[in-house]
Order: structure tokens, then C-alpha cells, then sequence
């Protein structure tokens, strides 16, 4: 990857991070289980940083059955204890029993709108917002959408989805466009159509 490139001022120099950014941050997202991946995924990071949370995405897909919602919906108490002594994970007691506890409310989800795909994109009309910002300062931590996105999904059942988490979620999967203005992606994520 060519350094020559302006990327986005929270990435870092770690050809994961940068593989992260350039070729998945703000890129839509329309499969239900890369929507499920993404709110453990997101659950798991609050209090951390998302690039901590990147460096293990790949032992969570091995520890909760590759982000099979059915599956991890499933858990008792005996898997939560194993997934507690797995040292792969960030090992919360709160956020391993929230990621059971969503897997149920997705499923919930799922039956009622047809998939959660649906139901997620009607936050913001079916189509990603596209945001001009200058500079990282200028990002919001949340928004009128993540605030009523939360409620929602707290209403439905979920944890560990307050604004914050449901903004950082929406900029991942493309739900919002926030790759500053002198980013090199911001052009092409300005100029594709999902």
C-alpha cells in the first residue's frame, strides 16, 4: 500500500488498521451476519479502541461460531464460562453475556422485518449519508439518528448499543460517510452507489 496516500487521521501505520480503512470503514453493508459480527464487534470495543478490537476480530469469529447468530443465541452458561477464559477476547463478563442477549433480539428482528438489514436501514431512509468534513475534530461522536437508533434497539432488547457505539456502527457499514474531505476514500466513497 503506498504511503503516498491521505487517509483519514485515526489510522495508524499498521498495514491491518490501513487494510481496515481502505478497503471496509464506511463501505455499505447489506449481510445480516456482518451486521451481527459488527454489534458484538462494537459492544466489544466500548471503553476500547477500535484498532484493539481489530486485532482480535478474528479469534472472536473461532469463539462465537463465525458470528452465527442462531448459534451464539444459543449460549449457556457453561459457553459464556469458556468464552470468559478466552484469552483471544476481550473477557467481559457484561459484553459476552450482551452479545448472547443481542443474538436473541436480532433474531427477534429478523422475523419481524425480514432481516436486519431491513430494519437497520430505515434509520437513515434506505440510503448512506454523506458527510463533507474537513477534519477529524469536525466528526461527531453522535447524531439524532444514533440517538433514535439506540433507543430503538434498547426498546428491542439490545446492550451495549447506546449513540456512541450506534454512530461508530452506522460510519463502519456505510450507514454514514465520514471519511474527511482530504481523504483519499472520501471521493471514492462520495462517488459509489450501493
Amino acid at each position: 500500500m503506498s504511503d503516498s496516500v491521505t487517509r483519514c487521521g485515526w489510522v495508524n501505520d499498521s498495514p491491518l488498521y490501513i487494510e481496515y480503512h481502505d478497503r471496509e470503514w464506511g463501505v455499505p453493508v447489506h449481510d445480516d451476519k456482518i451486521w451481527f459480527e459488527r454489534l458484538v464487534l462494537e459492544g466489544a470495543q466500548a471503553g476500547l479502541s477500535w484498532y484493539t478490537i481489530l486485532l482480535k476480530r478474528e479469534n472472536y469469529r473461532k469463539a462465537f461460531d463465525r458470528f452465527d447468530p442462531a448459534k451464539v443465541a444459543q449460549y449457556d452458561e457453561h459457553k459464556i464460562e469458556e468464552l470468559l477464559g478466552n484469552a483471544g477476547i476481550v473477557r467481559n463478563r457484561l459484553k459476552i453475556n450482551s452479545a448472547v442477549r443481542n443474538a436473541k433480539a436480532f433474531l427477534d428482528i429478523q422475523k419481524q422485518f425480514g432481516s436486519f438489514d431491513a430494519y437497520i436501514w430505515r434509520f437513515v431512509g434506505g440510503s448512506p449519508i454523506r458527510n463533507s468534513w474537513q477534519q477529524l475534530s469536525d466528526v461527531p461522536a453522535t447524531t439524532p439518528i444514533s440517538d433514535a437508533m439506540s433507543k430503538d434497539l434498547k426498546k428491542r432488547g439490545f446492550t451495549f448499543v447506546g449513540p456512541t457505539i450506534c454512530y461508530a456502527m452506522m460510519q463502519a457499514t456505510g450507514m454514514v460517510q465520514d471519511h474527511v474531505t482530504s481523504c483519499f476514500r472520501h471521493t471514492e466513497a462520495a462517488s459509489s452507489r450501493n
